[in-house]
C-alpha cells in the first residue's frame, strides 16, 4: 500500500510503501490520532517513519497497482 502523508508547514509530503492492508493501516492512524503522541509506520524496506499526530495535515492510503507495461491503443 502506499501511503502519502502531509504534515503541517513541510513544502512535501511523506511517500512510503506499507506492507501493512488497507484496514490494517487505517487502524493503526485511527489508534495514533486518537491516542495523540507518534504516528510510527514501517516502509517495505525496514525503514520507520516516525510523525508527531500534532503535525499531520492529512494521510492518504491509496490502494497498490500493478504497473501496465508496454503500449495501450486507444480506440
Amino acid at each position: 500500500m502506499e501511503v502519502k502523508i502531509g504534515v503541517q508547514y513541510a513544502p512535501r509530503e511523506l511517500v512510503l510503501e506499507s506492507k501493512l492492508s488497507s484496514k490494517d493501516l487505517s487502524a493503526t492512524i485511527e489508534q495514533a490520532v486518537a491516542e495523540g503522541g507518534v504516528l510510527r509506520l514501517e516502509d517495505v524496506k525496514g525503514r520507520q517513519v516516525i510523525v508527531p499526530v500534532e503535525k499531520i495535515a492529512y494521510v492518504e492510503v491509496a490502494a497498490q497497482s500493478s504497473r501496465p507495461v508496454g503500449f495501450t491503443v486507444d480506440s
